[in-house]
């Protein structure tokens, strides 16, 4: 089972969760989004009141970096080109955004503007989803000249973490930086090896497991406050567009806002992960839901049933 959690930072309940599927360990971690403070994990191992091992993403995949500098080389090369994407793609949204907004504010017949506003939001559509296969191939180009799980420093890394796993009942899978998270994962292409274990994850940890990482926040301190699709996620999650902290970061009661988030990622659910919010996915889609919350195209936000 995959269960989908709100923030941890205020209101802790991993070891809720884990209660409830009957964990008692041990359980590996997974805190590679908090990037040099890694291995500072001692207020999660607390609160598991559990035996846990870290499995140390960022530190392994530092050593990989060090070992191989042919892949390293690779690899910044890759990120670089997938910046330049992002910064294209940033600029054709924020144009394709502003038309939807523009029809949306418009006084007239609704019957006459409903069908230029639904053509607007598909060629938004449309750009996010040229913008994934753009993404997608790039990583495909990357693993086809490097092929990374065939080199030694990432092999010998995977098996090291395969039998960490061993007898591990559950995999945590914290928040923090979400491209180096996704990228870390991806790298040592960790979610085969996690396979038949209960996965509880939080914040960017459960944005990584959609099918399509998207960023957004609707007051940034800098920035048109855009949502973006930053990444193709490892799809453990498909069909969802996971929002954490979404209380604080979307203007919720701006129905226009919440609208044009909802329809631009139809058919997935934009859902809400606050503070002491569980959704359940087992089975190969979501199951039990406690104060989760969807976007709909209305505008309105309406709660999940349990």
């Amino acid at each position: 089972m995959i269960i989908l959690l709100g923030p941890q930072r205020f209101r802790p309940t991993v070891a809720d969760a884990m209660r409830s599927v009957a964990v008692r360990g041990p359980v590996a971690m997974i805190t590679a989004g908090w990037q040099e403070r890694e291995s500072e994990d001692e207020e999660l191992r607390a609160h598991l009141g559990l035996e846990a091992l870290n499995l140390r993403l960022y530190e392994r995949c530092d050593s990989i970096f060090a070992e191989d500098p042919e892949l390293f080389s690779g690899l910044r090369a890759k990120q670089d080109l997938l910046r330049d994407l992002q910064e294209t793609y940033r600029s054709r949204l924020d144009h394709y955004l502003g038309a939807v907004r523009d029809l949306m504010e418009l006084d007239g017949d609704p019957a006459h503007l409903a069908p230029e506003i639904e053509d607007a939001v598909r060629t938004v559509r449309r750009l996010d989803a040229h913008h994934v296969a753009r993404v997608e191939a790039v990583h495909a180009e990357f693993e086809r000249r490097f092929e990374p799980l065939g080199r030694d420093a990432v092999a010998r890394q995977r098996r090291e973490i395969a039998e960490s796993l061993e007898g591990v009942d559950a995999v945590t899978l914290a928040g923090g930086h979400v491209a180096v998270l996704v990228n870390r994962l991806r790298l040592l292409d960790v979610a085969p090896l996690a396979q038949g274990r209960h996965v509880i994850a939080w914040s960017a940890g459960a944005m990584v497991l959609a099918d399509r990482v998207v960023v957004f926040h609707d007051h940034p301190p800098q920035g048109a406050g855009n949502a973006e699709v930053l990444d193709a996620g490892l799809g453990l999650c498909p069909g969802v567009v996971p929002l954490p902290h979404a209380r604080r970061r979307l203007r919720l009661d701006d129905r226009a806002g919440v609208a044009r988030f909802s329809r631009r990622f139809e058919p997935a659910a934009c859902i809400t992960l606050d503070d002491g919010s569980r959704l359940d996915w087992s089975g190969g889609g979501p199951g039990t839901a406690r104060g989760v919350s969807r976007l709909a195209g209305d505008g309105t936000v309406v709660a999940v049933a349990p």
